[in-house]
């Protein structure tokens, strides 16, 4: 039977948000953001292992066993991530399979920014992989109109009625994923999260309507934010 693996990518240092200290190690009620994002799948029986994917700096310093304090013995040793997002996923990949993954095993890709993830929304997308032979992903529907622009003026409104929200985590048979990421490699092809790596190849993933508060942070506002919600449920 297939075995099920976490896979967390924090090997960036979030450009968009600014500021000395990479998103994922500020602070949230006293933890990181990354130690939030880590905690679902730690405490998740149905999951064999977690992969974390770090800086090379910050792997050498080993600040990120202060960080996360004893979450650090719960995990597989960390790896150094790569250039881009995809790159990080592609090394911890193959670390998993260092690890004793096997191809056909499950991986679970989450954003180390997304610091609030609820376990209920992990365990739909559990509970949904029998059913997802080609994969599946936390999504929500796009509620807002949408407009189209060509600079600052608009030109359409878009029609949202089949538009989902790419969330995370998103499950795919680890080796697959990985030949999607070094396809999409060799070709110069983008890839935006894991899903799309796997469209490029004609996979349909399912998707699994989670919450819209699994918010990744992005910009500074996204922080109180963040705060908040887990202020909320008593984090």
């Amino acid at each position: 039977m297939e075995q099920i693996w976490a896979l967390i990518p924090a090997g960036g240092r979030g450009q968009r948000f600014g500021g000395a200290v990479a998103k994922q190690y500020l602070q949230l009620r006293g933890r990181s953001v990354l130690a939030h994002a880590l905690q679902p799948f730690l405490i998740e029986p149905r999951i064999r292992g977690v992969q974390l994917v770090l800086p090379g700096a910050d792997l050498a310093t080993g600040a990120w066993r202060e960080l996360l304090g004893s979450q650090s013995r719960s995990f597989l040793p960390p790896v150094v991530g790569g250039a881009q997002r995809q790159d990080s996923v592609r090394l911890g990949l193959r670390a998993l399979l260092e690890h004793g993954a096997l191809p056909q095993d499950w991986v679970l890709v989450h954003d180390a920014a997304r610091p609030c993830l609820q376990r209920g929304d992990l365990h739909a997308l559990l509970d949904a992989l029998p059913r997802a032979p080609q994969g599946a992903l936390l999504a929500l529907p796009v509620a807002d109109t949408l407009k189209r622009a060509a600079g600052e003026h608009v030109v359409a409104t878009v029609e949202r009625s089949h538009l989902w929200r790419a969330l995370t985590p998103q499950a795919f048979p680890l080796g697959a994923l990985l030949e999607a990421l070094d396809d999409a490699e060799q070709q110069g092809a983008p890839v935006t999260d894991e899903a799309s790596a796997m469209e490029r190849r004609g996979w349909h993933p399912l998707l699994v309507q989670g919450h819209a508060d699994n918010l990744k942070i992005t910009y500074p506002e996204d922080l109180p934010l963040a705060e908040a919600i887990l202020a909320a449920r008593g984090s």
